[in-house]
């Protein structure tokens, strides 16, 4: 029996990938569960294995090629079937699970969560009938009266939602499944709220002054443009700044340094920093939430997984500390620490990748005095920290050197206010300053 092996759902908000490297070579006899093929997400790198065992009578993909999900992969010959003269056709529900990409809409990425209020009307199958009185004419959508309030509210036409129910029949998630995927692919009259929209800035032909070369864009590089500038155009961000006092706080972890490096990490000023953020959430849980416009709703989350950013050389990735509430600062260190490593060397999960309620971006190892980042919506703040510096600071009635981190602290101005967003960082700055009272061990 010959099988059809399709791209099977790889994670939330993940839709397509690049083919990095093919593992299987017609005539192969693989095994269940086998890596058939390597392949490069908007997240991670993960190796796709066959759900079944057999031979590969064909491979249909190619290394640089982009595959959807439910793109075919591989054909698979299973059991002793003599030569293929006249392959006998299969229903397609004997083959492995192929989404239909018409009936369901791709996933969006997990900031399409945040919609707009007002969504522009669906303009992608124009009736070419003329004005305003085809809906006394449309055939009834098959959708229940509770479907139909929430199309209303969402501000959808339902004639423009295919239905997956039965015979059909629209259901709830085929609403919120069109909503995500009208925010993912905006229409050119929309602007960029879901993502970059290329063909609405024309560039100019930059090769009439000398000689160029042009690449495409990565998988983690071009979501990080779609992601960021989804981010910027639907999140109204302000930035705070201040600075933080770690004279002392940098004595402590000189002294702490040499246990943390015989457990084979590194006690940084990151590590620090997730404990520091994680008590914060608790005494500041706006600063954990999402804003849901389509419902009108503040999500606060009851857990406190910390992101953060680690550059690599395939583009800004940022793997989630789980529960950081819970653990001291030198478990920390050792769990960053190989977490980073594990990014680094393209080996981090999908699922270590997802969750995070706030985020943390340390550039202090490079340089810089100070810099805005860009919010990782659906959250709705991101703490900036650059490198710090010894500067004179008037105390008691002279200049003294002190060690100053400085910090910078973005967020929703939908959800945070100034106020709000200068108590949270001054009580992150004076946690900082109280080192003996930051959870290094126990």
């Amino acid at each position: 029996m010959a099988t059809e092996f399709r791209l099977p759902e790889l994670g939330e908000n993940i839709a397509a990938g690049d083919v990095l490297k093919v593992l299987v070579a017609v005539g192969d006899v693989i095994k269940p569960d086998q890596p058939v093929l390597e392949l490069e997400t908007d997240k991670a790198t993960i190796e796709v294995p066959s759900p079944v065992g057999g031979t590969v009578k064909a491979v249909h993909v190619k290394a640089g090629e982009k595959l959807q999900v439910g793109g075919l992969i591989l054909t698979i010959s299973s059991g002793a079937e003599a030569a293929p003269a006249k392959p006998e056709p299969r229903p397609a529900a004997t083959t492995a699970p192929t989404p239909p990409v018409a009936a369901k809409s791709v996933p969006a990425p997990a900031s399409a969560s945040v919609a707009p209020a007002a969504m522009p009307g669906p303009k992608a199958t124009p009736a070419p009938a003329a004005p305003p009185a085809p809906d006394l004419h449309r055939p009834t959508a098959p959708a229940s009266p509770s479907v139909r309030r929430l199309a209303r509210e969402l501000g959808v036409d339902i004639y423009e939602v295919s239905g997956t129910g039965h015979d059909g029949r629209i259901t709830d998630e085929d609403l919120r499944a069109f909503v995500r995927e009208r925010l993912r692919r905006p229409t050119p009259e929309a602007g960029p709220v879901g993502g970059i929209s290329p063909a609405a800035v024309p560039l100019p032909d930059f090769s009439k002054w000398g000689e160029i070369d042009r690449q495409p864009m990565k998988s983690v590089r071009r979501k990080t443009a779609q992601h960021l500038a989804q981010a910027w155009n639907a999140i109204p961000h302000v930035t705070q700044y201040d600075k933080a006092d770690i004279t002392e706080l940098e004595q402590l972890r000189k002294k702490l340094e040499p246990k943390i490096v015989a457990m084979g990490a590194k006690l940084s000023m990151t590590a620090i920093a997730v404990r520091v953020i994680a008590s914060a959430l608790n005494v500041f849980p706006q600063f954990a939430a999402s804003v849901d416009m389509a419902r009108e709703e503040i999500v606060y989350k009851k857990y406190t997984h910390i992101g953060v950013a680690v550059d690599t050389e395939r583009g800004l990735i940022v793997p989630v500390v789980r529960d950081a509430d819970r653990k001291n600062i030198l478990q920390l260190a050792v769990e960053l620490a190989r977490l980073a490593e594990r990014t680094r060397n393209r080996k981090v999960t999908l699922e270590e990748m997802e969750g995070g309620v706030f985020t943390i971006s340390n550039l202090g190892g490079i340089g810089g005095t100070a810099f805005s980042p860009i919010v990782n919506s659906p959250e709705v703040a991101i703490l900036g920290m650059a490198r710090s510096r010894m500067e004179p600071v008037f105390i008691n009635g002279l200049f003294q050197p002190r060690l100053m981190l400085p910090l910078s602290l973005s967020y929703d101005h939908r959800l945070i206010d100034g106020a709000d967003a200068a108590r949270f960082l001054r009580w992150v700055v004076e946690a900082l300053e109280q080192p003996l009272l930051l959870p290094f061990e126990g």
